[in-house]
């Protein structure tokens, strides 16, 4: 990741998509911790996602926004949807992401909805794929975010106008 986003530059907005209680019995009993993972993003084009792990659920919500701070990506976004339909895998998790028409809204599960909202994205329709871990659904609707490109971006790496690329 050599293009870093600063975080301390957006006005970032977090929502928690997760918080899970595991215990662990030792001898002396059964110690309990919490997991939370977040979700940050400006509304903007910019979203992260995090995960925080602590014996308290304040630290751990903490932690996993200061961990989706560091993990924020840029999102290429058309008008109020996605250039262009993607599928986003990791692990297990599958996500399909189609681009949608003004008006349509955010059709999509509430793991994938909070990243989609936070990345500013208003009208798209999505559909989780196999695995409904929260955690393998959120990377891999961020695998997905990752891979999509505008016209002007295409044009960039090809090196040709945006009109040659449409045909």
């Amino acid at each position: 990741m050599a293009n870093r986003i600063d975080a301390s530059t957006l006005d970032l907005q977090e929502k928690m998509v997760a918080l899970n209680r595991v215990s662990k019995t030792v001898k002396g009993g059964r110690i309990s911790r919490f997991t939370a993972l977040m979700v940050v993003g400006d509304g903007n084009g910019h979203v992260g996602y995090g995960l925080g792990k602590a014996a308290e659920v304040p630290d751990a919500i903490r932690k996993g926004i200061e961990d989706a701070k560091k993990n924020i990506i840029t999102v290429s976004i058309k008008d109020t949807t996605i250039p262009h339909e993607v599928l986003g895998k990791y692990g297990a998790g599958s996500v399909l992401l189609k681009p949608a028409s003004l008006g349509t809204g955010i059709i999509a599960g509430q793991t994938v909805r909070a990243v989609l909202e936070l990345a500013g994205i208003k009208n798209i329709r999505a559909k989780s794929l196999r695995s409904n871990n929260k955690t393998n659904v959120i990377k891999a609707t961020f695998e997905g975010l990752k891979q999509l490109r505008t016209v002007d971006e295409v044009a960039k790496t090809r090196g040709i106008d945006a009109d040659k690329v449409l045909g």
